[in-house]
């Protein structure tokens, strides 16, 4: 299963969590609205919250972690996040470039030197790669052979995203630079670039520079294991099953495409970053420059998000956005800085789960 090139809502361009005092007729609409959207499309689970800049101010959750059985999901189980990851992909590299340790305008040759690069990719840069337009297809680089090879590959993961990115480098890329095109590929290269740079696995970089300093101690790899909910998905014939989280996921060298899970607590406290503009993790030069998209034609996407400057759901202030999912999960996020709030929604199977999750996330960012 590849993670799906979703657009982002096609129509949408520090310090512990605090609690705010909502009137109570306030927390019974959002109690409702999440109760209308999992009953209209049945997923077997979903849980939503609203973040403010000083933290959670209202969650939820209903439903059961696996169909078939009686254990209800929770508030403190962890929920596949998919593409949404990319966003902490491209803010570990940030982080990086404020410590001095990555370049903002490198190329690939400098993320990578010594390596055999085809000249229609020498002047692409880390930013086309997290931008989405580096001209690397999907299509091309993650095809089901590919995906066959990574599940079965038991090598060090840094040893299979160096050989990704070798063999991705060495051919021509089936598009353009400059032109928008989604790419799990660019955001395998961006982990692959900062392993090498630091001699360590992205997983541990990320937890190191990103997890650790905020907080998250609920954060993790992979389709979640143990007690927790299960990924579902769904046949042709509208039959839902849960799948085994050793079968629930991507190649795990794809991770720094789509592969981090949180709780609902730690994912608000991730949301925070971008409502507070990076406060706890970036600096004001980085959080600009992820949230300011390349000129030129092609979707408004910058670093892990779809830039909407003037969103209606937000009075028309900015709005930063973004859907993920291994097609097992489903995941949404809405963060409108100026308007005061974030909003995300989740669940553990696709099919059922993102129009739900898409619904309950946009009346949440409207309500007021």
């Amino acid at each position: 299963m590849t993670i799906p090139r979703r657009a982002v809502l096609g129509a949408l361009a520090a310090g512990p969590l605090v609690a705010p005092t909502l009137a109570a007729a306030h927390v019974s609409d959002r109690d409702a609205w999440l109760d209308a959207a999992f009953a209209e499309h049945g997923p077997p689970a979903m849980a939503a919250a609203v973040v403010g800049s000083r933290g959670l101010d209202w969650s939820g959750v209903r439903g059961v972690r696996m169909l078939g059985e009686s254990e209800p999901a929770t508030l403190q189980d962890r929920w596949h996040l998919g593409s949404n990851t990319k966003a902490m992909t491209a803010a570990l590299y940030a982080r990086l470039v404020d410590q001095g340790r990555m370049k903002r305008d490198a190329t690939l040759a400098d993320l990578f030197p010594g390596a055999d690069i085809h000249a229609d990719l020498e002047g692409v840069t880390a930013d086309d790669l997290m931008n989405h337009r580096s001209g690397l297809l999907d299509r091309e680089l993650i095809t089901r052979e590919v995906l066959v090879a990574g599940h079965a590959d038991q090598r060090p993961l840094r040893g299979q995203r160096a050989t990704f990115a070798a063999s991705t480098l060495a051919r021509a890329p089936g598009g353009a630079r400059g032109s928008f095109a989604y790419s799990n590929a660019g955001y395998i290269l961006a982990g692959a670039a900062i392993e090498r740079a630091l001699d360590q696995a992205w997983e541990d970089a990320l937890t190191a520079e990103v997890f650790e300093p905020l907080g998250l101690s609920a954060a993790g790899f992979g389709a979640p294991e143990g007690d927790q909910p299960r990924g579902h998905h769904t046949a042709l014939g509208g039959v839902t099953m849960s799948v085994d989280p050793a079968r629930g996921d991507n190649p795990a060298f794809m991770r720094p495409a789509g592969g981090a899970h949180m709780s609902v607590a730690d994912y608000a406290r991730w949301l925070q970053v971008w409502l507070n503009g990076g406060e706890g993790l970036l600096s004001p030069e980085s959080f600009r420059h992820m949230t300011t998209p390349p000129s030129g034609e092609g979707r408004p996407y910058a670093h892990g998000w779809i830039i909407n400057p003037s969103d209606p759901l937000a009075n028309g202030t900015l709005t930063l956005a973004h859907e993920g999912s291994n097609t097992l999960w489903h995941a949404i996020a809405i963060v409108a800085p100026d308007h005061g709030r974030g909003v995300f929604a989740l669940a553990n199977e696709f099919s059922k789960g993102a129009p739900a999750d898409q619904t309950l996330a946009v009346r949440l960012l409207r309500d007021r």
